[in-house]
């Protein structure tokens, strides 16, 4: 009997102009316990985020992502007891079904796993952004740190980054939920070419910001192709996200389609001998812009992505 035990991290993707291709791994992790069970039906016990509000039979996520591993390698299901430990908020833009996702897949290959081996995240990644739609929360879930990810003939596919050091994600998590099918749906069909190019100058920047010139974070998240698009579902965060750009200098973002904001800082660009001393009265300031409507979250960037371990008896 084999018991699986996996954790992924929340995600932000977009980061600006990197609409459906740039993620980043936080700090902020879901736990799924699975163990294959005796009596023949998937059983869901939820604990956190969702409880009480998310199937508990095999119409949970989770569960659909493993019986989407189980038929992908042509085995029959492995009915198991799952145990979900949510923390990432849903409906946050924190990428929290494709957390979900991801762990459902990993704990599947798991169970099917031979003794002594562990899935292989390609296979993972693979299937997960199949079944989400579009790569950009998978890829920094499975992978970590800083992520693109991009579509192919043959499939999704995706590079990961070793993110500056100086970097500091502070997450601005807001009150309400909006779902990514009402974000989406807010977008045009088209954009004018002005917008495409302007975005994919600052896309490029933001790689390089990302991973050695955090100086210039701020101009490398100026986004025009999906951020004002949404405004009108999420006034608050439209409202937050021109404070912090606009009145703080800050480079802030939407998390994803939204609403919850993130904030790249610069930890070491005033002190980089103390990097605290410039981190601590930016976080001050992101709260005092803020409120008390917000739950602001000084984070860290997860360099692993998912992670599993597996026991047998």
């Amino acid at each position: 009997m084999a018991a699986v035990r996996v954790r992924v991290p929340a995600t932000s993707a977009n980061l600006g102009p990197g609409f459906d291709t740039f993620g980043l791994a936080l700090d902020l992790y879901d736990e799924v316990e699975a163990r294959a069970s005796a009596s023949g039906r998937f059983q869901v016990e939820v604990e956190g985020e969702g409880a009480g509000e998310v199937p508990a039979d095999e119409s949970h996520l989770v569960v659909r992502a493993m019986l989407a591993a189980f038929e992908s390698r042509g085995r029959q299901p492995v009915p198991a007891e799952v145990r979900c430990h949510n923390r990432i908020p849903h409906g946050r833009g924190l990428g929290s079904s494709a957390a979900a996702i991801v762990a459902g897949v990993t704990a599947g290959f798991s169970l099917l796993a031979k003794e002594g081996d562990t899935p292989d995240r390609d296979d993972v990644f693979a299937l997960a952004a199949d079944l989400e739609g579009h790569p950009d929360n998978v890829a920094p879930c499975v992978y970590g740190g800083f992520t693109q990810a991009w579509a192919t003939e043959e499939g999704f596919r995706a590079l990961r980054l070793d993110p500056s050091p100086r970097i500091r994600p502070v997450v601005c998590v807001a009150g309400e939920r909006l779902s990514t099918e009402r974000a989406r749906g807010l977008l045009p069909e088209a954009v004018p070419h002005s917008d495409a190019a302007f975005n994919a100058a600052r896309a490029g920047l933001l790689a390089a910001a990302m991973t050695g010139h955090p100086e210039v974070l701020w101009d490398a998240t100026e986004d025009r192709l999906h951020q004002r698009y949404r405004a009108s579902a999420m006034p608050d965060t439209a409202k937050l996200l021109d404070a912090l750009r606009d009145d703080e200098r800050l480079p802030a973002v939407i998390s994803g389609a939204g609403p919850s904001v993130l904030v790249l800082t610069d930890s070491g660009a005033a002190n980089p001998v103390n990097e605290d001393e410039n981190f601590v009265p930016v976080v001050g300031s992101i709260r005092a812009r803020a409120g008390t409507h917000w739950h602001v979250r000084p984070s860290t960037i997860d360099p692993v992505g998912v992670n599993v371990s597996i026991s047998r008896s």
